[in-house]
């Protein structure tokens, strides 16, 4: 598919990271649709052209609603790209943590929430519309190195790896229908979400153990999502950007 003929549907656009994602892909000729539960922030994105969505993706029937005005609407999207997501950092036991040293539920029921579960309900949303229209379709679910298993982040991990997960069985099961899913792990990117999670002496650790000795940038997601639209084989695999690193 070239980037001219992709309607983009967006999640998590007004974070960092999808604001610059939206600009890249405005740039090269995509038309795109942009969501995100901050409708101030959604609001305030400057990009021409583009149809926006506030809407809370952990909401089954928000979702249903959303995938409802888009087959309203005078354009289908063919593309989702899953980018909303919550980084979250907790050891599965704090022993400095009174009374309870353990991971918090809360924050392993919202980790999960965000990350896992509104990919699926907007992934089977836009899957059931591409197959009753007979229309093909893309997926691109955003993961994370972290889905290897990274010590201190039980939930961010666990949630990142089912994604993971997710975008091998859907590849499987829909690419019959001509809709293809594929993902991309990045390792640490130089975004806002990056600085506040990580104190400067961590990130300055991490880069050392990095080949490239840096972070990866927006725009080399956003390209790597580019080849993805653009090459029509790639479909099933999760696609590493991360300098090299291992963890």
């Amino acid at each position: 598919m070239k980037l001219s003929e992709a309607h983009i549907l967006l999640t998590g656009a007004a974070g960092s990271l999808g604001a610059a994602t939206a600009s890249y892909l405005h740039q090269k000729g995509a038309q795109l649709y942009l969501v995100d539960w901050r409708e101030e922030a959604l609001d305030g994105l400057d990009i021409p052209g583009a149809q926006k969505f506030a809407c809370d993706l952990t909401q089954p029937a928000a979702v249903a609603d959303l995938a409802q005005r888009l087959q309203d609407g005078p354009s289908l999207p063919n593309v989702l790209i899953n980018n909303a997501g919550v980084i979250h950092s907790e050891p599965l036991i704090n022993l400095l943590k009174r009374p309870d040293p353990k991971h918090s539920l809360e924050n392993w029921a919202r980790v999960l929430d965000i990350n896992l579960n509104a990919v699926f309900y907007l992934g089977a949303a836009m899957a059931e519309a591409w197959v009753k229209r007979r229309s093909a379709g893309l997926i691109i679910n955003i993961s994370s190195l972290s889905a290897q298993g990274n010590a201190g982040q039980s939930a961010y991990a666990a949630s990142k790896a089912a994604v993971e997960a997710l975008t091998k069985t859907w590849s499987k099961e829909l690419g019959v229908f001509r809709i293809r899913c594929a993902g991309i792990a990045p390792g640490f990117l130089d975004t806002a979400s990056t600085s506040e999670s990580l104190a400067p002496h961590i990130q300055e650790k991490w880069k050392k153990n990095i080949p490239l000795n840096r972070f990866g940038k927006a725009d080399e997601l956003a390209s790597a999502i580019a080849f993805i639209i653009e090459n029509d084989y790639f479909n099933g695999k999760i696609l590493a950007l991360d300098g090299g690193l291992s963890i």
